[in-house]
């Protein structure tokens, strides 16, 4: 194949994963933007701070039941399609949440939302290892957490122009509308954009054998790799998964032994530590942290624009360095770097004195907590929050992955849940240095648990994976 054909094909396996990924980038907005409205919410539904907890918190249950459905369906209707049903979801619940009159009818459309969100999670991560070539696989599977960490800046930027262009969250910006209710609205643009692109990429060629497709198959493999290596490429799947029988739940168990895979509880390891270390306590709950300790609305918004900006920029440096140092060595270095930034935050709060019933730090001491949380959001954006996406994506078996991915996806968004909606009791309890201290803690052990169980997957074949 000469060099002219060579770009055309890399550049149009490179195009299919960036529409993908727009589901990541949905991921992200969605998680992103109730940083904005959490006051909206609480003076609009007349919300305590538990109730306010549970809305926060809400999407996250559907995010559960996202992840673990969308890799068995997937496995029986295709990536593809789970994606577009996704794309769908995440209509339906930007407009709904935005004209939500009560808790109970936001929190049905942000479920919803979080349906859509857990089915991306896993599938985009999916379809990408799926149809990225192993040479450049980890740096195509990055651009999902480049996305979702964009999805992050976009939400925390346009909350803050549109706080800012209203006056605050609470007040009345457009049409009779609260700028909070605006902050979801934005949503709907790009998740049009992704259900239209979706209808011009091709379903995964590993499915499409899966399912007996093989001349549907063949074809995208034509367009994903040159004739000679389609051919190749085909002939490794049929023979990967022609080993045992159609995908299954069951298959998570190992039928010799009675257990489950020993690779499972390793996906399901990454999936929890990802979220123990408390990273999204700062991307729900960073206007609240940062006004609880002497900021202005305004201030703590534009603080969370900077932070969305350290991510998309710590994500780059993954995507330059996930394929040439592999997946293991980021993750241990990265949890280094949490567990130091999360001990310094830790001490940097435990100095706040309260004033009029409100935490406040030392000047010095509020530069060193800001300097520190924006250092820890490099450590993860760099390490644990791409890999863990690129390694559930390609570490599972064919015969495995979409399984593997359910029971993960699901772990990691009831994690996801837990840390959430126990952020406000920890805050009301033990204090924010208390909380900081409790993730450092959980930073430290992620160390422990890289070293000693997690495999490189660095440039192997999908058809390579073990079960073990």
């Amino acid at each position: 194949m000469h060099e002219g054909a060579k770009l055309k094909q890399s550049t149009y396996v490179f195009i299919i994963c960036c529409i993908a990924a727009i589901g990541g980038f949905l991921f992200g907005f969605d998680s992103g933007v109730i940083n904005g409205t959490v006051d909206g919410l609480q003076e609009s539904f007349d919300s305590d701070s538990v109730g306010t907890g549970f809305n926060v918190a809400s999407m996250l249950l559907g995010c559960a039941v996202g992840a673990f459905f969308a890799g068995r369906l997937a496995d029986r209707y295709g990536r593809r399609t789970l994606l577009i049903v996704a794309a769908v979801f995440f209509l339906v619940s930007a407009w709904g949440s935005g004209i939500s009159s009560d808790s109970l009818e936001f929190v049905i459309y942000r479920i919803l939302g979080g349906m859509a969100v857990g089915a991306a999670s896993v599938m985009a991560p999916a379809y990408i290892s799926e149809a990225a070539p192993a040479a450049y696989r980890g740096r195509l599977a990055t651009i999902q957490q480049v996305a979702i960490i964009s999805g992050l800046f976009v939400a925390f930027l346009s909350n803050y122009v549109l706080a800012n262009v209203a006056g605050s969250s609470q007040t009345v910006l457009w049409l009779g509308a609260a700028a909070w209710r605006w902050m979801f609205w934005v949503e709907i643009l790009p998740a049009a954009v992704f259900l239209v692109a979706l209808l011009f990429i091709p379903e995964s060629p590993r499915f499409l054998i899966s399912r007996g497709k093989e001349d549907r198959a063949r074809r995208v493999l034509d367009t994903l790799l040159p004739a000679e290596e389609a051919m190749t490429k085909l002939n490794e799947i049929k023979t990967s998964l022609a080993r045992d029988h159609q995908p299954s739940l069951r298959d998570v168990v190992d039928k010799a032994t009675g257990k489950v895979h020993g690779i499972v509880w390793v996906g399901i390891g990454l999936a929890v530590f990802q979220q123990l270390v408390g990273i999204n306590v700062v991307f729900y709950y960073g206007a609240v942290l940062w006004q609880a300790v002497g900021f202005t609305e305004g201030d703590a918004l534009l603080i969370n624009v900077v932070s969305g900006a350290v991510s998309i920029g710590a994500c780059l440096i993954a995507i330059t360095l996930i394929d040439r140092i592999g997946r293991k060595p980021l993750l241990w270095a990265g949890s280094v770097g949490m567990a130091l930034t999360l001990l310094i935050m830790a001490l940097a709060f435990s100095t706040a004195s309260m004033v009029d019933g409100k935490p406040q730090l030392p000047s010095g001491m509020g530069v060193t907590a800001l300097l520190a949380a924006n250092a820890y959001v490099l450590c993860f954006n760099m390490s644990w929050g791409p890999v863990m996406w690129v390694m559930l994506g390609e570490m599972f078996p064919n015969q495995l992955r979409g399984s593997g991915l359910a029971i993960a996806g699901l772990f990691q968004w009831l994690s996801n849940f837990g840390i959430t909606m126990t952020f406000p009791i920890l805050l009301a309890s033990i204090g924010l240095a208390g909380a900081y201290g409790l993730y450092a803690v959980c930073a430290v052990l992620s160390i422990l648990f890289v070293i000693r169980f997690v495999r490189e997957t660095n440039g192997k074949e999908l058809e390579e994976m073990a079960y073990e």
